[in-house]
């Protein structure tokens, strides 16, 4: 049988100490390879472009704006991003997810947590970050994920189109529209399209699949028992 071929991943500049932990949680999963670190920020795309690696780690802090990111995904596609930030907001986290990146976690992330992540992210997943009340302001959604299909008719909500107008396009029936449509206003704790399209209401979106998927992978459940704490990667 074959040996298992690693998730290669680039690390771009972080200061020493979160820079050290990062690199020694990845170096100590023998199903990842770092193929370069300690990336200025203005060689990432060369450096992406050099050694296509699987995924990219990126310092949020770095970044001139968060659409930098929209090149980064665009100009290389087989590499995913993956964004650290000091306690991202969740509006933050909805636009960088939006451009492109796989997962834009705060730097006390636990270690097992950023693992997963990248592991996710090779994937081609999204990993969307627990929403917080306090975290980024704004309502706090509890109705959970959108469904594949609500995930469709999400972003034709918000461009305002009508009920019968998102019918057509996605070949289904106007009453099924009005209940993606009520189910959406309902997960993201807003009441109408015009509060789609505000700031303020956008919300960091995945489909069932990936639900599950991050349930087995361990993080949905944030909370530890006594005894089974894991590091952030400062702490390493």
């Amino acid at each position: 049988m074959p040996p298992h071929t690693p998730i290669t991943v680039v690390i771009a500049h972080f200061d020493d100490l979160f820079a050290g932990g990062l690199r020694e949680l990845i170096e100590r999963d023998p199903s990842l390879a770092i193929v370069a670190a300690d990336v200025e920020l203005r060689r990432i795309a060369v450096v992406l472009r050099a050694h296509h690696p699987d995924v990219a780690i990126l310092d949020a802090g770095a970044l001139g704006k968060l659409a930098d990111v929209r090149e980064l995904s665009a100009g290389n596609p087989g590499t995913r991003l993956v964004l650290f930030g000091s306690d991202p907001a969740r509006v933050e986290c909805a636009q960088v997810l939006a451009f492109g990146a796989s997962a834009y976690l705060g730097r006390d992330t636990q270690s097992r947590d950023v693992i997963n992540a990248i592991h996710l992210a090779s994937r081609g997943l999204q990993v969307i970050p627990l929403t917080q009340a306090g975290s980024g302001g704004g309502r706090v959604a509890s109705g959970g994920l959108l469904s594949r299909r609500e995930a469709e008719v999400l972003p034709l909500l918000q461009k305002g189109h009508s009920n019968a107008q998102i019918a057509l396009e996605l070949q289904v029936g106007v009453e099924t529209v009005r209940t993606h449509a009520r189910n959406i206003y309902r997960k993201l704790g807003v009441s109408s399209r015009r509060d789609l399209a505000e700031p303020a209401a956008m919300r960091p979106v995945a489909t069932d699949e990936l639900t599950l998927r991050r349930r087995a992978a361990g993080l949905h459940n944030r909370s530890k028992r006594p005894g089974s704490h894991s590091p952030s990667i400062a702490a390493l």
